[in-house]
């Protein structure tokens, strides 16, 4: 967790250690980026009005290097800070003030989908090609032209769900479905963003699709090229 709020994290540790679960904290948003390294945590709590460096920014540099899911916590609850941290690749968003508990609900959430994708719906398949990609489930690897680009979590699932089943359509409340655990905090503009953001990773136009394709009035459908 890195929050500047010292007595918010040393009663989420000690709560969450109660529940079996270990938070490491940083108070000091340059300190957490330390932690990152050093801890390789599975999962990070940020907050976005942090002194230094604020969260959204924080974010966006995390992402550069690492698909761990992200929950975003904040006073800030508007629709459009919402929207932002879905664009710069946050998993779920939880304004504050919020009781731990529905907290521990959606860390458990995120969690158990991280931990079931790489398990169990991932082993059978080794290696998924289309033309011009290449997907290896087991490393959560992406290549798009034989280069690899970094995909945050979401993204990943998101891209994994669609190219396993090619031509399916999905409309918005069954990616929703697909992508969330328990109770993940998704809203259909949030899928939009989403699309938006892997399409620009995998060097995909909307106009011209070679990967993802948009059913106007409907959803999307993976068009890729088998090899």
């Amino acid at each position: 967790m890195i929050d500047d709020d010292e007595c918010l994290t040393e009663s989420l540790s000690i709560f969450f250690h109660q529940h079996q679960i270990e938070l490491i904290y940083a108070n000091d948003p340059l300190h957490g980026l330390d932690l990152l390294e050093t801890e390789s945590p599975a999962l990070l709590l940020l907050d976005v009005m942090m002194p230094k460096i604020d969260g959204f920014t924080l974010c966006k540099k995390i992402r550069t290097t690492h698909s761990l899911p992200i929950i975003m916590l904040t006073a800030r609850g508007r629709l459009e800070d919402k929207i932002q941290g879905f664009e710069i690749g946050v998993d779920d968003y939880l304004p504050k003030p919020f009781e731990p508990l529905e907290l521990l609900v959606r860390v458990h959430a995120l969690l158990r989908r991280s931990t079931d994708n790489n398990t169990k719906q991932f082993e059978p398949i080794e290696l998924i090609t289309f033309i011009g990609l290449e997907i290896v489930p087991k490393q959560q690897l992406v290549k798009v032209d034989g280069s690899e680009v970094k995909l945050s979590g979401m993204e990943y699932h998101l891209l994994y769900t669609l190219a396993t089943h090619p031509g399916k359509v999905f409309n918005r409340e069954q990616i929703i479905g697909a992508l969330k655990g328990v109770e993940i905090d998704l809203f259909g503009r949030s899928v939009d963003i989403l699309l938006s953001r892997l399409r620009q990773k995998l060097h995909d136009s909307p106009s011209t699709p070679r990967f993802v394709k948009t059913i106007r009035g409907i959803g999307y459908t993976f068009i890729g090229t088998p090899l």
